[in-house]
């Protein structure tokens, strides 16, 4: 994984980030942030307090709303990122945006991927995140760590079938996150190949 960066550059630039739908969807963006540590690219998350209005105590990237300010998903993230973990945007090369995603809850989620230096001192919004923990790419990408559920919907409708990570650090990677890191993983693995 020498040339990640490189690779994931030219992969994300070939990826149509355009969606086109008949729903009214609320626009969102997520970064993944990347670093490499002693030698391992790992993924950052978060984990939402209790007490947010949203997903409060799930595992997330940090991202949120786009607002009419942000102007671009890549904007809206980096602000987010900041916002949320105190990640400089200037700090951040952004490499492109993984294909957008719909959520239950009626998000489009607009993954964009971008490199940070580690390490690096990050400052958590004690309103917004309880905390932050990296996971190594390799033990994402180990189908020995990944099951699938069978869950009722929020809606009306037959059981979904919802992605979990098993724990790692006592925390659970799934639902819509996992659905993400499942979309990166995939664009590494094929360019590892």
């Amino acid at each position: 994984m020498d040339d990640l960066r490189a690779r994931l550059r030219r992969s994300l630039s070939e990826l149509d980030s355009r969606i086109e739908t008949e729903w009214d969807a609320i626009p969102a963006a997520v970064l993944i942030p990347i670093y490499q540590e002693e030698g391992h690219w790992k993924l950052l998350f978060t984990r939402r307090t209790d007490s947010v209005d949203v997903h409060a105590g799930q595992v997330s990237f940090p991202g949120g709303q786009i607002e009419a300010s942000d102007g671009t998903a890549i904007s809206a993230a980096l602000r987010e990122a900041e916002e949320e973990i105190g990640l400089n945007p200037a700090d951040v090369d952004t490499l492109g945006q993984l294909n957008p995603l719909f959520t239950v809850t009626q998000f489009l989620i607009h993954p964009v991927v971008g490199f940070f230096p580690w390490p690096y001192s990050l400052t958590p919004n004690p309103s917004e995140v309880a905390r932050t923990f990296g996971v190594p790419i390799d033990w994402l990408s180990d189908p020995k760590n990944l099951e699938v559920r069978e869950r009722r919907p929020m809606i009306s409708g037959p059981n979904v079938r919802v992605y979990y990570f098993k724990e790692f650090e006592g925390e659970t990677i799934w639902g819509v996150t996992a659905r993400i890191t499942l979309n990166f993983l995939q664009l590494v693995n094929v360019e590892s190949r």
